[in-house]
């Protein structure tokens, strides 16, 4: 096989491959189509943790949260991947049942559902959920 043959086909393959494996999972990664990207609609919640759910494809963490009126709505936050969560010391144990947490993000783009993606979470007195953790102000993340 001549030299421009080889790079032809060496070129067919890692284009087949990046086709195959590394444009779907791009495309799965993306939250546009189920949160609101526009930085003025961040949400703000302050509630107790209920349930910590750490299955892949993605943890989510559930919060009670309590508005003016006191009613409580049940809020879900979408987090990554639970092997990336544990990368960086979060476990199940990391913030147990009726723990008060802070978080800031995204807002869910189906009508009546109370959810947030891409959050900045912190406990409820604005120290970081892990010990070393650092919080970012609310401008780092845009």
């Amino acid at each position: 096989m001549n030299t421009r043959r080889w790079i032809t086909a060496s070129a067919s393959i890692a284009t087949a491959a990046f086709v195959l494996f590394v444009a779907p999972a791009l495309a799965h990664h993306s939250s546009t189509p189920f949160y609101d990207p526009d930085p003025e609609k961040r949400v703000d919640i302050e509630g107790a943790v209920t349930r910590f759910v750490f299955r892949n494809p993605h943890a989510f963490l559930f919060v009670d949260v309590t508005d003016a009126s006191g009613e409580t709505t049940e809020w879900q936050i979408e987090l990554g991947a639970p092997v990336g969560l544990r990368r960086v010391g979060w476990t199940p144990e990391t913030l147990p049942i009726g723990t008060m947490v802070k978080a800031s993000g995204r807002p869910s783009r189906a009508d009546g559902s109370t959810g947030l993606c891409c959050v900045r979470m912190t406990r409820a007195d604005g120290s970081p959920v892990l010990e070393g953790g650092r919080v970012e102000d609310a401008s780092q993340n845009r």
